[in-house]
Protein backbone atom coordinates (compact mmCIF):
# COMPACT_ATOMS: atom_id res chain seq x y z
CA UNK A 1 0.00 0.00 0.00
CA UNK A 2 1.10 3.51 -1.06
CA UNK A 3 1.52 5.42 1.98
CA UNK A 4 1.78 8.85 0.15
CA UNK A 5 -1.21 7.90 -2.42
CA UNK A 6 -3.33 7.31 0.83
CA UNK A 7 -2.01 10.51 2.42
CA UNK A 8 -2.91 12.31 -0.68
CA UNK A 9 -6.24 10.75 -1.00
CA UNK A 10 -6.91 11.39 2.57
CA UNK A 11 -6.24 15.17 2.11
CA UNK A 12 -8.72 15.62 -0.52
CA UNK A 13 -11.08 14.24 1.27
CA UNK A 14 -10.62 16.10 4.03
CA UNK A 15 -10.76 19.13 1.44
CA UNK A 16 -14.00 18.08 0.24
CA UNK A 17 -15.53 17.84 3.97
CA UNK A 18 -14.62 20.81 4.72
CA UNK A 19 -15.80 22.84 1.27
CA UNK A 20 -19.14 20.35 1.86
CA UNK A 21 -19.29 21.85 5.54
CA UNK A 22 -19.25 25.43 4.39
CA UNK A 23 -21.85 24.63 1.70
CA UNK A 24 -24.36 22.86 3.99
CA UNK A 25 -24.11 26.11 6.80
CA UNK A 26 -25.26 28.18 3.77
CA UNK A 27 -28.24 26.21 3.33
CA UNK A 28 -31.94 27.30 4.41
CA UNK A 29 -34.21 24.08 4.80
CA UNK A 30 -38.22 24.95 5.40
CA UNK A 31 -41.09 22.60 6.92
CA UNK A 32 -44.11 22.93 7.37
CA UNK A 33 -47.13 21.88 10.00
CA UNK A 34 -50.61 21.44 10.17
CA UNK A 35 -51.29 21.47 6.25
CA UNK A 36 -49.16 24.84 6.21
CA UNK A 37 -50.47 26.20 9.32
CA UNK A 38 -47.60 26.97 10.20
CA UNK A 39 -44.14 27.04 8.52
CA UNK A 40 -40.20 27.25 9.40
CA UNK A 41 -36.91 27.84 7.97
CA UNK A 42 -33.66 27.13 9.84
CA UNK A 43 -30.09 27.77 8.65
CA UNK A 44 -27.25 25.09 8.07
CA UNK A 45 -26.10 26.26 11.89
CA UNK A 46 -30.03 24.74 13.09
CA UNK A 47 -30.65 28.47 13.91
CA UNK A 48 -34.41 29.50 13.16
CA UNK A 49 -34.39 32.21 10.60
CA UNK A 50 -38.82 32.17 9.60
CA UNK A 51 -41.54 31.38 11.36
CA UNK A 52 -44.57 32.05 9.51
CA UNK A 53 -48.22 30.99 11.83
CA UNK A 54 -51.35 31.39 9.74
CA UNK A 55 -53.79 33.08 11.63
CA UNK A 56 -56.18 30.42 11.72
CA UNK A 57 -54.04 28.67 13.60
CA UNK A 58 -54.16 30.84 16.69
CA UNK A 59 -56.47 29.85 19.55
CA UNK A 60 -56.35 31.76 22.68
CA UNK A 61 -58.31 28.38 24.10
CA UNK A 62 -55.93 25.95 22.53
CA UNK A 63 -52.29 27.44 22.75
CA UNK A 64 -51.27 23.85 22.77
CA UNK A 65 -51.91 23.05 19.65
CA UNK A 66 -49.99 25.76 18.33
CA UNK A 67 -47.28 24.85 20.09
CA UNK A 68 -47.21 21.28 19.22
CA UNK A 69 -47.30 22.10 14.93
CA UNK A 70 -44.31 24.99 15.86
CA UNK A 71 -41.92 21.95 17.27
CA UNK A 72 -43.06 19.84 14.24
CA UNK A 73 -42.32 21.59 11.87
CA UNK A 74 -39.22 22.68 13.50
CA UNK A 75 -38.00 19.06 13.92
CA UNK A 76 -39.26 18.23 10.48
CA UNK A 77 -37.07 21.28 9.29
CA UNK A 78 -33.93 19.49 11.40
CA UNK A 79 -34.53 16.49 10.12
CA UNK A 80 -33.92 17.67 6.94
CA UNK A 81 -30.95 19.46 7.22
CA UNK A 82 -29.05 16.31 9.01
CA UNK A 83 -30.19 14.52 5.96
CA UNK A 84 -28.44 16.81 3.72
CA UNK A 85 -25.62 16.34 5.96
CA UNK A 86 -25.36 12.76 6.06
CA UNK A 87 -26.12 12.34 2.27
CA UNK A 88 -23.19 14.67 1.47
CA UNK A 89 -21.13 12.93 3.73
CA UNK A 90 -22.27 9.90 1.98
CA UNK A 91 -20.85 11.48 -1.20
CA UNK A 92 -17.49 11.98 -0.04
CA UNK A 93 -17.15 8.89 2.08
CA UNK A 94 -18.62 6.72 -0.45
CA UNK A 95 -20.47 5.07 2.10
CA UNK A 96 -17.55 4.29 3.97
CA UNK A 97 -18.14 4.88 8.28
CA UNK A 98 -15.42 6.60 9.51
CA UNK A 99 -14.93 7.15 13.38
CA UNK A 100 -15.64 11.25 14.33
CA UNK A 101 -18.16 12.12 11.06
CA UNK A 102 -21.24 12.14 12.14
Amino acid sequence: MDMSKMLKDLQKMQNKMLRAQSELKTQSYEAEAGGGMVKVAINGQGILTMIKINPDAVDKDDVEALEDLIMAAFNSAMKKKEEAAQSSLNEITGGMKIPGLM
